[in-house]
This record gives C-alpha cells, sequence and structure tokens, in this order.
C-alpha cells in the first residue's frame, strides 16, 4: 500500500508542475517519495506555491507525519538525500528530541531542488519558552539575539514549532496563541521592532485575520531575516487584496483539496519585502491537520 501511496503521489506532483509550467524530475522526486512512504498513507500532505524570486520556479510538497523511529533528517542523510554537514542545523532536530516533548514531524521538498526542510512540532498543549529552546547547544544565535524582543510582545513561552532548512542553514520559529499581536498597532510595533518594512493595508487586515505567524533566524546574523503571518480558509482569495496571477492560477487549477481549506501565508523582508505562498491540501488527515494548525501549521521559510 505505500508503494502505490508513493506512486499516486508522484502522479499528482507531476500533473500539478505541468499546470503550473514547472519541470518535474523522477529522479529528483522519487528518491524522496521513496525513503518516506511509509508515513505517506497516514501523513497530511499539501503543495505550496510562493510568489518570492528565492521559491521562482518551484513546487514545494510538505507533508506532516506523527513520530516513527527514525527522525526525517537522519532518514534523509542514510538514503542520500541530503549531504552531512558540520554546521549545528545538522544537529538541531536531534537535540530537541532529546530534550523536549516532539509530538510530530514535517518534512518539505522542492519538486526541483529536492528534500529542503525538516519541523519539530510541540504537543498542542505543550508550548514551549523561548528560554528553554535557547539552551540548547545547536540552537540558531538569532533565537537567543531576540529573546527580549519577543518577550516585549508576550511571546516568551508560545513556541509551538521549529523548522529547520538545510539547504539555506536557516531555521523557523513558530508562534501559537498570539491574538494581541494579530492587531494593526501590535503588528506595526513588532515588525518596526524586527526593522522590517512598514506593512502594508493588506498585511494588516491579513494579520487579523491569522492564526499564528512565525520568523526566520539565523546563526549569521542576530537579524530576523523573514517574518510571516498564516491564515486558514476556504477562500484564499477573500483574505488578499492583490492576487499575483501564479497564485490565482494555483487555486483555480490544481485539482487537489478543492473542497478542503487552503493555507495562506503573507511574508516580509527587508530584502524581498512582502509576498505571498499558498498551501493546497492533496491529502487531509484530520487529526494531523488539527495539530498542525493549532501548532501554527506548514511549512515554509
Amino acid at each position: 500500500m505505500s508503494r502505490e501511496a508513493a506512486e499516486n503521489l508522484y502522479s499528482a506532483i507531476e500533473k500539478t508542475t505541468g499546470l503550473l509550467d514547472v519541470p518535474c524530475s523522477r529522479d529528483k522526486v522519487w528518491p524522496v517519495l521513496s525513503a518516506f512512504q511509509a508515513a505517506i498513507p497516514k501523513a497530511a500532505i499539501l503543495f505550496r506555491l510562493a510568489t518570492d524570486a528565492r521559491h521562482a520556479g518551484e513546487v514545494n510538497c510538505h507533508m506532516m507525519m506523527l513520530p516513527g523511529d527514525v527522525d526525517p533528517y537522519a532518514l534523509a542523510l542514510s538514503k542520500g538525500l541530503l549531504e552531512g554537514t558540520d554546521h549545528p542545523v545538522g544537529d538541531l532536530l536531534a537535540d530537541i528530541e532529546k530534550r523536549l516533548p516532539v509530538e510530530s514531524y514535517g518534512i518539505d521538498f522542492g519538486v526541483v531542488g529536492g528534500f529542503q526542510k525538516a519541523w519539530s512540532c510541540f504537543p498542542g498543549d505543550s508550548m514551549q519558552k523561548l528560554s528553554d529552546l535557547a539552551e540548547i547547544p545547536s540552537m540558531a544565535t538569532g533565537l537567543a539575539a531576540n529573546m527580549d524582543l519577543f518577550a516585549r510582545h508576550g511571546l516568551a513561552e508560545n513556541v509551538t514549532l521549529i523548522g529547520m532548512d538545510y539547504e539555506h542553514k536557516t531555521m523557523n520559529v513558530y508562534f501559537g496563541e498570539a491574538d494581541e499581536c494579530l492587531k494593526p498597532e501590535a503588528v506595526k510595533s513588532m515588525l518596526r521592532d524586527m526593522e522590517m518594512p512598514e506593512p502594508s493595508e493588506q498585511m494588516l487586515n491579513f494579520a487579523r485575520q491569522a492564526f499564528g505567524f512565525y520568523a526566520t533566524l539565523s546563526w549569521d546574523s542576530p537579524k530576523i531575516q523573514r517574518f510571516c503571518y498564516s491564515a486558514i480558509t476556504r477562500e484564499p482569495l477573500s483574505l488578499l487584496e492583490r492576487v499575483d496571477p501564479k497564485i490565482e492560477h494555483f487555486l483555480t487549477e490544481i485539482p487537489y483539496g478543492v473542497d478542503e481549506p487552503k493555507v495562506v501565508y503573507l511574508a516580509t523582508s527587508p530584502k524581498e519585502g512582502e509576498y505571498c505562498k499558498v498551501n493546497a491540501y492533496y491529502q487531509w488527515r484530520p487529526r494531523l491537520v488539527k495539530h498542525m494548525h493549532a501548532s501554527v501549521s506548514e511549512s515554509a521559510d
């Protein structure tokens, strides 16, 4: 059954990329699906498209899985999907697992770029403290550098998920239960503290309807590289005042998850400004989906 599920997922990826004029090579995609095929039947699986320059010409696939005997980074290494590294990002997932409760894992891979990311998701009723995360030896130094900033905005004990980007040597920290931070004045204040561009009206309106957000941090700089708000809706076009043609094409043409909610992201960074990402479900798994959105969902960077 796992092999059949992997073949069906590959066919769906091939069809999706064809609709979006993105090249799809079985030699690139199948090794990832083969490595994780045992998890595919029970995973929540999403396809993602983004409008920033870094993701041009790419479609990503995100899988959220219940924990197994092998962590996703170790499995990716063993299957040759990644090269080993001396960078601390290579130790972070295992170090988190040793010290904190992990309820589920996630992975992200690009149809063009291959295996890229992994996530450690904490239990929905057990958000973690920034102070505990900062003590992890391999944790990005950018987290400790911004602890006071996050604490000023009431986020010292609100961490739901950590993401590791092995391609770019960065990490994401996801926050939940932060309604006060989603109000327009709070959004302006927090983005100003992060030295992000002044938010547009679209960003302010979007944040009102978001369920959480995440920051992208690194080991090389104390500055927050990106900040992203996340929302889930059955009508994603209604959340965006300006819709990139690529996003509209993705939402109207992709045949998967038509009746399921879409996960929409609005991100900002000093380099790229504001841009949008959208996830559409290929496979919906209620237990994982419920946890994923309680934990601020997705995958991304």
